[in-house]
């Protein structure tokens, strides 16, 4: 008969941290959003913004985890106007591969370099960024940039005339969420 109480109260013990652990997880939402991507040309070196993007993850301890980060490829406009675009567009194969993806087990607050993975024109990639995550009262602020190259996700750089813009951008992304 001990045993069997000893047993329960070991079983309730772990209910109840697991409870805690539930009603102290936090989901958190991207308030505002905003990526941009600088890309060069042997013509003009060329941005792309977007204050437009989907963000959510769990707080758990000093850590975001289960994160991920959505951004509609056309979401993304360009300073050059509506060419500039459509060739973008279609180098990131957005009829077919409408977004862009990063996903991550774990964001800890403060610098890092953080471990996911990077979904670009329908190629997915193992990839470390360096990030940072500065957390105040309820919200979070995190803020990353990294250069990536577009042949690494099976993508043509777009052209014009037989001019292409350079393989490797750099993509910065800063996210407020709460």
């Amino acid at each position: 008969m001990k045993t069997i109480n000893k047993k329960i109260n070991q079983v309730l013990i772990l209910l109840s941290l697991l409870t805690v652990g539930l009603i102290n997880a936090q989901t958190i939402t991207a308030k505002s959003s905003k990526t941009t991507v600088n890309g060069t040309s042997p013509m003009h070196d060329w941005v792309m913004n977007s204050s437009t993007a989907t963000f959510v993850g769990t707080v758990s301890g000093n850590a975001i985890t289960n994160a991920k980060f959505i951004i509609a490829v056309k979401a993304l406009k360009s300073e050059k106007g509506g060419m500039m675009d459509n060739k973008a567009y279609k180098a990131l194969k957005s009829d077919t591969q409408p977004n862009i993806t990063f996903t991550a087990a774990s964001l800890p607050v403060g610098k890092t370099n953080v471990n996911g993975k990077l979904t670009i024109a329908g190629v997915t990639k193992a990839v470390t960024f360096p990030v940072n995550v500065v957390k105040n009262g309820n919200s979070y602020t995190i803020t990353g940039s990294e250069s990536l190259k577009m042949s690494d996700y099976g993508m043509e750089t777009p052209g014009f005339l037989g001019v292409h813009t350079g393989d490797v951008v750099t993509v910065t992304v800063n996210i407020v969420a709460n």
